[in-house]
């Protein structure tokens, strides 16, 4: 007689086995979520092991239940840590639902990507709820498809296993993540929520989301500073809780990064001058060229009787198609195109989303046709969205309604063939970032949009791509006929569309000339940058990968002014471990070929918080533990980076750099604990160390700290807010804080006159390196390296040889006698211009 309570588990995948407890992730190999086996596969499709019900499928694609008919319910996870790739390489064969059999294929996934850029290949095979089952091993050896791994059997608790799989936790956190939970924000959640089996919702204003859709979690318009309410309920429900809150509580590291400079804010005003139409500048820049329209789809009439399973495999054969091409165009972006990857990243989670699919598919079970199904729920998701007062959540509409437009096209077959003329101006009523990647590929001179904001994922690949762009310009924009010649002026907020032939000619002339002012401080960037006197300044990058190195070495970078070592440590859930901090910080040296590249230890701590790192909430986060003070308190995890650093080679290339310093005794003890660890290690050429200045007591102790440290960096948006006692977040302050400040200008002469008498260089690798207005300053008051963004090397460097190293001396000497900020720059700009029309008389200006 069969025994209906026990069944047999087989092999998923062909590979080895690994010991459950050997799985480099502790929740699995803890047992955290059920016993099971593990195999490293050598194939790229996992099987069913059962038969049996998918009661759980991922939405990115990387992980699914099965519930066998003895209730026992098999979680199948492809890899460690693949949540992460939110659903590139993983292609589903199965919907939540199905009835599945034994060896019945069910996802299919790209080996190469997933080891390429996950912890590991490891796959498991768990009993999630557990505590109601027995296991037996059958093999453990390597595991061959299909062959019988684990017999369970059900014990009787399963009544008490499945009351434990209805516990349930619940807490408040105060959202700190820049302008509330929008589209980043929200992924963020969902991706930390999707790395538990319990259901989470998050509640606001009396309203709920969960926070498996995006769309949901937008549409309750939670500000910055909101209180919220989660609410976890499952088997590890303890855990989400505290996960959850941390996210929310937390913002990355990347929004506390230095901003860049914010763009002029020019408010559209009526458009009272013939041929003239005002917008909004999304992205500076001048352009000239012919109108070309670029337009939506229109759909077909629908007769609302449509057979409702050809709908739904209609709607799924699209997704599949757009999900994929999206997947194309993430694998091909080209180096540096960070935000790009993270708004395709975006659109792929918004094509799982369970709000928009379970408005579309009621609407088809209704008869209606697939097309207009998906086209209501965009629609409805969108106009939420622009009800909220929230300008920032109605620009994430613009990528619903990418979405929508790209479904649509493979629903109907069409396929997209551009045909423009040559140095184009491209209007349309709201361009996409899909519109963008498929424009890249033409000449294209700029972008116009009657609707469209500045903030929006359009603007931030409009500005990556050098391309002026402005928005809200009005729907007079689309009655303008194709073919008509426009002068787009960004950087002025207005489009002519009358402009005379002479007009024409006098703008063509300055585009040429912008063109080729560029083209010659490209062509120059790989040389050194001299000085008119002969003064030597380094200009080098500041990165945060090895990728971001190459590309600054290809813009003419004579070297890695900062590496941000946090790149290692955030959005994952342990530690790096020394071999690979070791590889990473190897190959940033490698991507320089024979150039030094400056590495800064880990600066998280305070209001930059890692999950495997709890650390106590703080008041007051940027004058708390971080920096060094992280270092102190946690030695091992400073150690086990210094002990990386000192494997690179060669060292002579390898500079580390401190955080956060305030006193010598800090510096000195760092100097003991890096010579120990050399010793241990038997290395016998030491890498440079290296202080950075962004607390005014460093500044005013340089003298004292450079008779230990081998050079400085100023970092000076810290040392801006710091001297200035101005949170540079603070949008009501930050056009106040500014690091051209007289005060600041002080402390940098302080830090470059203590260097000099040690014999010590100084380099800026703060965001005022960055402003042209303040390289003679720098230069005068003594700062033999300026770190900047990667594409502003040759511009710099094309300052530098414009400038009289003695002469800025002077110059720099008089600014510190000003009374503001903005009297300094008014002398920066006076300075700029009489240089541009007279060099010889910018050299004589304030002696």
């Amino acid at each position: 007689m069969p025994n209906n309570n026990k069944i047999i588990l087989h092999a998923p995948l062909a590979g080895p086995q690994v010991p459950l407890d050997q799985v480099p992730d502790p929740v699995f190999s803890s047992g955290t979520l059920g016993d099971g086996v593990a195999i490293d596969p050598v194939n790229d499709v996992l099987h069913a092991p059962c038969a049996g019900e998918v009661v759980q499928l991922a939405r990115t694609g990387h992980a699914l239940t099965l519930r066998a008919a003895n209730g026992a319910e098999v979680l199948l996870h492809i890899g460690v840590d693949t949540v992460q790739l939110q659903g590139r390489g993983f292609s589903p064969l199965v919907a939540l639902g199905d009835q599945v059999t034994q060896d019945q294929p069910l996802i299919r996934f790209d080996m190469d990507l997933v080891a390429q850029h996950c912890v590991s290949l490891v796959t498991v095979m768990l009993i999630s709820n557990g505590p109601g089952f027995g296991l037996k091993r059958l093999e453990t050896r390597c595991a061959q498809l299909g062959v019988a791994l684990l017999e369970v059997e059900a014990t009787g608790n399963t009544v008490q296993a499945q009351a434990a799989s209805h516990e349930s936790a619940r807490g408040h956190a105060r959202v700190a993540h820049h302008g509330g939970l929008h589209a980043r924000p929200a992924a963020l959640l969902r991706q930390t929520a999707q790395g538990f089996q319990s259901q989470a919702v998050l509640r606001f204003a009396e309203r709920e989301a969960d926070l498996g859709s995006l769309v949901a979690v937008m549409g309750l318009g939670v500000g910055e500073g909101a209180e919220v309410e989660l609410i976890c309920r499952g088997p590890d429900s303890q855990a989400a809780l505290q996960a959850l809150i941390a996210a929310v509580q937390t913002a990355s590291v990347s929004e506390h990064a230095a901003k860049p400079a914010p763009l002029p804010a020019i408010k559209p005003s009526p458009n009272a001058e013939p041929g003239m139409l005002n917008g909004v500048c999304a992205a500076p820049g001048l352009a000239l060229g012919p109108l070309a329209r670029l337009d939506g789809i229109s759909l077909p009439a629908d007769s609302g009787d449509n057979d409702p399973a050809e709908q739904h495999q209609a709607l799924n054969s699209a997704l599949a198609e757009v999900r994929h091409a999206i997947d194309r165009d993430w694998r091909h972006l080209p180096r540096g195109q960070e935000d790009a990857a993270a708004i395709l990243e975006a659109h792929l989670a918004l094509l799982d989303d369970p709000a928009l699919l379970g408005d579309a598919r009621q609407h088809i079970a209704s008869g209606v046709a697939a097309g207009h199904a998906w086209s209501h729920a965009i629609d409805t998701q969108c106009q939420v969205l622009r009800s909220l007062g929230n300008p920032l959540l109605a620009e994430r509409a613009n990528d619903l309604y990418d979405l929508q437009q790209r479904v649509l096209r493979a629903l109907l077959g069409e396929t997209r063939q551009l045909r423009l003329p040559p140095s184009a101006i491209v209007v349309a009523h709201e361009l996409t970032p899909s519109d963008l990647l498929l424009l890249a590929r033409h000449d294209v001179a700029g972008l116009c949009m009657a609707a469209g904001g500045a903030t929006s994922h359009v603007a931030i690949l409009a500005r990556a791509r050098g391309l002026p762009c402005l928005v809200a310009v009005g729907e007079a924009l689309l009655e303008l006929p194709a073919g008509t010649p426009l002068v787009l002026d960004a950087d002025q907020g207005r489009l002519e569309t009358q402009a005379t032939a002479q007009r024409l000619a006098e703008v063509q002339r300055q585009v040429q000339q912008r063109r080729e002012i560029r083209q010659r401080q490209q062509a120059a960037a790989q040389a050194s940058a001299r000085t008119r006197d002969g003064q030597l300044i380094e200009v080098a990058a500041n990165v945060a990968s090895a990728e971001e190195a190459a590309q600054a070495l290809a813009e003419g970078a004579d070297g890695i002014g900062l590496l941000r070592s946090e790149f290692l440590f955030i959005d994952r859930p342990t530690a790096p471990d020394e071999a690979e901090q070791r590889s990473a910080y190897q190959a940033v040296l490698d991507a320089m070929a024979e150039r030094p590249v400056i590495i800064r230890t880990i600066d998280v701590g305070g209001d930059k918080q890692l999950d495997y790192l709890p650390l106590p909430a703080e008041a007051n986060p940027v004058l708390g533990l971080r920096g060094i003070r992280l270092g102190q308190m946690r030695p091992e995890l400073l150690d086990q980076q210094l002990r990386a650093l000192l494997q690179v080679s060669p060292q002579q290339r390898c500079r580390i750099m401190l955080p956060m310093v305030t006193e010598v005794d800090e510096l000195v003890a760092i100097r003991q604990r890096l010579d120990r660890l050399a010793d241990e290690l038997g290395v016998t050429a030491r890498a440079e160390l290296g202080v950075m200045i962004e607390v005014p007591a460093a500044a005013l102790l340089a003298e004292r700290l450079a008779e230990h440290a081998d050079f400085f960096s100023i970092g000076t948006n810290d040392l801006s807010q710091y001297t200035l006692a101005m949170d540079r977040d603070h949008a009501g302050l930050a056009a106040r804080v500014d690091a051209l400040h007289p005060a600041l200008l002080r402390l940098i002469e302080l830090t470059c006159q203590g260097a000099a008498k040690h014999d010590r260089w100084v380099g800026v690798c703060g965001a005022l390196a960055s402003d042209p207005l303040a390289t003679p300053v720098l230069v005068g008051l003594g700062v033999a390296e300026l770190s900047v963004s990667a594409p502003q090397i040759g511009e710099i460097k094309a300052l530098v040889r414009q400038l009289d190293a003695s002469a800025c001396r002077r110059f720099s000497q008089g600014l510190l006698g000003l009374s503001s900020a903005a009297a300094v720059r008014q002398a920066c700009r006076d300075f700029a211009a009489l240089a541009h029309a007279q060099p010889a008389a910018a050299a004589a200006l304030q002696q």
